[in-house]
């Protein structure tokens, strides 16, 4: 509808563009789910909204220096009463998002989901100190 907008300064981004027609004819982005990374001093966390997932559904896991977070829920599930639908768009989805944990502990973190939001806590890695050695002087 805004296209229609006389006078509207447009950038015409090639790719913006297709971007914007997949999230008029899928309603969004698909891909990708909300998320907050909180700093508490020695460590992070990270909290993502995933509601309608059971925890079985939830995958988190940890390779190299990247965590990846993915969320699926199928629409083959078998149901007693199908019903007559004039449009059924709740049938499955599946997310996906990788974060950069190169400063963090990986032997420690942890893992929750409760009502809708996954947690996850990652200890920062300790910082090294510069070791200080004299040398002698021959």
């Amino acid at each position: 509808m805004n296209m229609l907008t006389p006078f509207e300064r447009r950038n015409y981004d090639l790719w913006g563009t297709f971007r914007d027609i997949e999230d008029s004819f899928f309603g969004g982005r698909a891909s990708s789910f909300k998320t907050d990374i909180r700093d508490e001093g020695d460590k992070y966390v990270l909290e993502s909204e995933l509601p309608g997932f059971e925890k079985e559904d939830i995958g988190v896991e940890l390779c190299g220096d990247y965590l990846t977070v993915t969320a699926q829920k199928s629409g083959s599930k078998e149901e007693k009463d199908s019903g007559n639908y004039l449009r059924r768009e709740r049938s499955s989805c599946s997310y996906q998002r990788s974060f950069n944990i190169s400063s963090c502990n990986g032997d420690g973190i942890e893992a929750e989901y409760k009502n809708g939001i996954l947690t996850v806590v990652l200890p920062k890695q300790e910082e090294k100190q510069p070791q200080t050695k004299r040398l002698e002087i021959k």
